[in-house]
């Protein structure tokens, strides 16, 4: 055996079993990790739906391709690994095998073309991470790089092993060609080729085992960093896409569970956990998440909290979610084994487990999963400083950065990889509120609200049925002909909802809605003081016990009366009367006036005019709700609307459709105060305005104040002049009711 043949084999079986030796003690340590997570529900059926998102969203890219550049570097990276998974097998089997091609396939000239095309085409796509990396510094943009708080280090590391992967490839796949000859479609290769030739026989022969070996090198080492690393995602993000909720995670909210079933709130188990208070609490599928972030910050720069100056970041809290997992590890999976395995109920900290392991350990152990981080460093970025580094004291998440979120959903639409942020963020508030007792002291006031009256507002059930007496035409109110269901001829129960009851701007809403049907000759009923608040509100804020209460309730009364069709003009009510009810019990067809309107006017049934007040060209622009739009995926009947109206010049906003801002509304806030960084409702505001849009329309009650009291204070200041917020329910009115000039 000569020298060339034993640096070959020896020094290749050496690198490859040592190096795949620490893959699979790290693999190990994260399958561990990933199971020690509690039950999580419904991850495994509707198996050819899934297959269907694994093929559009990995193999087809399409949520990178949301944003077009960095989409298509992605996409050259993600195919040439494919393609190039060909040459990693020759090059493995070149340690065994002198002169070893892919069987069948491997001296294709179709597959020889397209493993060196895509040699150039990873290589580009290095280049525009690298580029994108360099405008997105955060030493210089601090918190407005989208990469601030993202481990920059090991990104650079990773670009510079993709390099040399490919570098080390050509050199091998060089020097094999000027050894064996040239092969038709291996253009650049080929070319490389031709470079070596002048070198002798046994230098070509050298260079290409030092090649080889290199190149193995680099992908073993590049496999470790992985491991080791948030690219942990090339191996986790197919996987976290197959068992990520369907149809996303956007809409219902998740139920509790306890063990794997609904958690019965009436006689709750002994061992039953309330929400998340630590690491051990989430599900498998919670911590198979946060493995698999890939740190890119999409999420953080759609982030309303974030952009306004508030400490919540989805990122890094997704990220902070996962230094505590992975810092806790070795004490949850001691202590599972030595309680039964893995999924054992953890209980109270096992003291003599957490006393065998190290002073590092204890202290991961010991501190909280949410709480104050006032008088730390960087309260304002969660702990982190200009450079994006985050010191280990105090909690992992700043209970400032949780109740922060207004669960707008543009985290979970924007996640490459199909982390479900909001649901984390929810459990986490359970926690705080059903065992803590720990959240902003104004939701009191909501929670008690909803529970003595029936509405966030804390109005009388007396006063529901006001806004009828400020309408001239007749609405039937369910009961008062003593009917006990509803009656045959009624098409739609129309939710009024407590805003459309309570609120003025959303009671002219409501007004508007009720007078549009009557106009069209649709037969509808409202409940009246049958109606409560559905507990959206309540459940946002992690005060699951007082929604299901709520939601119980109202199920109840609709399933007696056999409701099916329900109009709502809010879409928190239509998304929790027609997404969440179904899981205790209520199935109905919920429409958003929006939507029944739309389909109204297509039908000649509302025949909107031009208005003697208005004239051609009035520009109105449109925004869209958060529950809607993102939560709901209804963009198109509310601009139908407005477009509908002759004369109508529909203006978007920049941030529009699936890319819209929040009004600052959802999650509970607006019952709560906007104490840290700038108002989200008057950014929104704003943009609005500079639109040059007479009106604004909206098709949510929620986003009717927020953008109302945000154009109101710019027109304090004397900006404005003249704008309006309106529900796109109104501006329907106004046109269909106009009289054509004579």
């Amino acid at each position: 055996m000569d020298a060339l043949t034993i640096v070959r084999l020896g020094l290749g079986t050496l690198i490859i079993v040592v190096a795949l030796a620490f893959a699979a003690r790290r693999a190990f340590f994260l399958n561990a990790l990933i199971r020690s997570g509690q039950p999580a529900v419904d991850r495994s059926g509707h198996l050819p739906r899934r297959a269907g998102t694994e093929a559009v969203e990995v193999l087809g890219q399409k949520k990178l391709l949301q944003w077009f550049v960095p989409g298509v570097a992605h996409v050259f990276a993600f195919w040439g690994f494919i393609v190039l998974g060909i040459t990693v097998v020759e090059a493995f089997g070149e340690v065994f095998i002198p002169g070893f091609w892919f069987p069948v396939i491997g001296t294709w000239p179709i597959v020889l073309f397209l493993e060196d095309l895509f040699v150039i085409l990873v290589l580009v796509g290095i280049i525009i991470f690298a580029i994108i990396r360099l405008a997105n510094n955060p030493l210089k943009q601090g918190r407005n790089s989208r990469f601030f708080g993202s481990h920059l280090g090991p990104a650079w590391i990773v670009l510079l092993m993709i390099f040399l992967v490919l570098a080390t490839l050509e050199l091998y796949r060089g020097a094999k060609l000027a050894l064996y000859g040239d092969l038709p479609g291996a253009f650049l290769s080929n070319t490389v080729a031709s470079w070596m030739s002048p070198l002798s026989e046994t230098t070509l022969e050298w260079v290409e085992v030092v090649g080889i070996l290199s190149h193995i090198g680099v992908i073993l080492g590049f496999l470790l960093l992985v491991l080791h690393s948030k690219h942990l995602h090339i191996f986790l993000a197919p996987i976290n896409v197959g068992f990520s909720r369907l149809p996303n995670g956007l809409g219902p909210l998740l139920p509790m569970y306890s063990g794997g079933k609904p958690l019965d709130f009436e006689d709750p188990p002994d061992d039953a956990t309330f929400g998340v208070g630590r690491t051990e609490d989430f599900t498998w599928k919670d911590t198979l998440d946060f493995a698999t972030c890939t740190e890119c910050g999409r999420c953080q720069s759609q982030c309303p909290a974030w952009n306004t100056g508030k400490p919540l970041s989805p990122k890094l809290m997704i990220m902070n979610m996962r230094e505590a997992s992975f810092a806790k590890a070795p004490y949850v999976l001691a202590a599972q084994k030595a309680n039964g395995g893995a999924n054992a109920p953890m209980g109270e900290v096992d003291e003599g487990v957490l006393a065998t392991l190290s002073p590092e350990i204890q202290a991961a152990v010991e501190r909280p999963l949410v709480g104050s981080r006032e008088g730390l460093p960087h309260k304002e970025t969660d702990g982190y400083d200009a450079s994006g580094h985050r010191g280990h004291e105090g909690p992992y998440i700043d209970e400032d950065a949780l109740w922060s979120c207004t669960t707008c959903g543009a985290c979970v639409h924007q996640c490459p990889v199909d982390i479900e942020h909001i649901d984390h963020f929810i459990d986490m508030r359970r926690h705080q509120v059903l065992i803590e007792s720990n959240f902003p002291s104004e939701l009191n006031g909501l929670f008690k609200n909803i529970e003595n009256k029936g509405n966030p507002w804390g109005m009388n059930a007396s006063n529901r049925n006001a806004w009828i007496e400020e309408v001239d035409f007749d609405v039937r109110v369910f009961g008062a002909e003593g009917e006990d269901t509803i009656p045959e001829d009624v098409e739609y129960l129309f939710w009024v909802g407590c805003a459309g009851a309570f609120e003025d701007r959303a009671k002219r809403t409501t007004k508007a809605v009720a007078e549009l049907l009557t106009i069209a000759g649709v037969d509808f009923m409202v409940l009246g003081e049958g109606e409560t608040c559905t507990g959206d509100p309540a459940r946002r804020a992690g005060n699951e016990f007082l929604f299901q209460m709520q939601g119980m309730q109202n199920v109840e009364v609709l399933n007696e009366i056999g409701a099916k069709k329900i109009v709502v003009t809010c879409p928190h009510c239509m998304n929790t009367v027609g997404r969440e009810y179904p899981q205790i019990g209520g199935n109905y067809e919920v429409v958003h006036h929006s939507q029944l309107l739309a389909s109204l006017v297509s039908e000649g049934r509302l025949t909107p005019v031009t208005a003697p007040d208005s004239g051609v060209g009035e520009k109105i622009t449109y925004h869209d709700p958060c529950y809607l739009g993102r939560h709901n995926d209804v963009y198109v009947p509310p601009r139908e609307l407005v477009a509908s109206v002759p004369g109508v010049d529909l203006i978007e906003m920049p941030r529009s459709g699936t890319e819209s801002f929040c009004c600052g509304a959802g999650g509970a806030r607006m019952w709560m105060e906007e104490k840290l960084g700038t108002r989200v409702n008057v950014n929104r505001a704003d943009e609005a305005i500079a639109t040059g849009a007479s009106k604004v329309a909206v098709a949510c009650p929620f986003c009717n104040v927020m953008l109302n009291d945000g154009v109101t204070m710019r027109q304090q200041e004397g900006l404005a002049t003249g704008v309006e917020v309106v529900d796109v329910a109104t501006v329907l009115l106004d046109s269909v009711k106009a009289k054509t000039p004579a």
